[in-house]
């Protein structure tokens, strides 16, 4: 009779958010996280905050003690959070054995679910190659060029996606400002425009990003089913790309 070596669970899913004062934000992320469960049945599924909201990431980690975890930042793009925060935050937990995978942008599931939002906002298709219309892409902002660099990746595949213009701005760090941007389309002729929140969660700078616009603004990524197969598919690639314990500065690959 053959013996069968006892099988190892799974690595655990930890996704990490920002956190945020807005009461929507952390209702957002478990409704995310919900869909996310429901896609993998079985997988243990964590939260961890990197501020401002409860459970912080340290917390969460350590109540793995001895076990793996996948860190997933809930993180569009490859900022300070990404290259300085979860490394250090894994690294000063060493009862766990971490990976962390690539933020979740840029990807083609997020156009699919920035679309998705716009459609929901009255967006019509029919616009594609329309000479009025356009969409800002309203982002946080961050002094990193390769966080810039990601959001100008993620515009690319939005306009591809709607066949039109997709002009990157943010709340903050860099330019153009929603409203700059904004004014600068409207000096071409495109009056028709849209802005696509390029936030996973509401908070205050998805707030003023959508009130420059607030009868054509699009809600958060929030929970969109594109954004839950997208945070498996980074949960995977990080499974099958390095061993435990890499302090690497995650990559925003495919």
């Amino acid at each position: 009779m053959t013996e069968h070596a006892p099988r190892h669970p799974a690595p655990a899913l930890v996704a990490v958010a920002h956190g945020s004062r807005d009461p929507e934000a952390l209702r957002t992320v478990l409704a995310l996280l919900d869909r996310v469960r429901e896609l993998r049945p079985g997988l243990d599924v964590r939260l961890g905050h990197i501020e401002l909201n409860a459970p912080l990431l340290p917390a969460t980690l350590d109540g793995l003690r001895g076990a793996d975890a996948v860190l997933v930042p809930l993180l569009l793009g490859r900022g300070h959070h990404v290259k300085r925060d979860l490394p250090a935050t894994a690294a000063a937990a060493p009862a766990v054995r971490t990976r962390t995978a690539a933020p979740l942008g840029p990807h083609p599931l997020l156009a699919e679910a920035l679309y998705g939002r716009l459609l929901d906002a009255g967006w019509n298709p029919a616009d594609r190659g329309g000479r009025r219309a356009a969409v800002v892409l309203a982002a946080a902002g961050s002094r990193d060029p390769e966080s810039a660099q990601d959001t100008r990746s993620t515009a690319r595949l939005l306009a591809e996606r709607l066949g039109v213009p997709v002009v990157p701005a943010y709340a903050s760090a860099a330019a153009p400002t929603v409203p700059a941007a904004l004014r600068a389309l409207a000096a071409r002729g495109r009056h028709r425009a849209f802005v696509a929140s390029y936030f996973t969660a509401p908070g205050r700078f998805a707030t003023a990003c959508a009130a420059a616009l607030p009868h054509r603004a699009a809600a958060p990524l929030g929970a969109h089913p594109a954004m839950a197969r997208l945070v498996l598919h980074r949960y995977d690639r990080a499974l099958s790309a390095s061993p435990p314990d890499q302090a690497a500065v995650p990559l925003a690959s495919a």
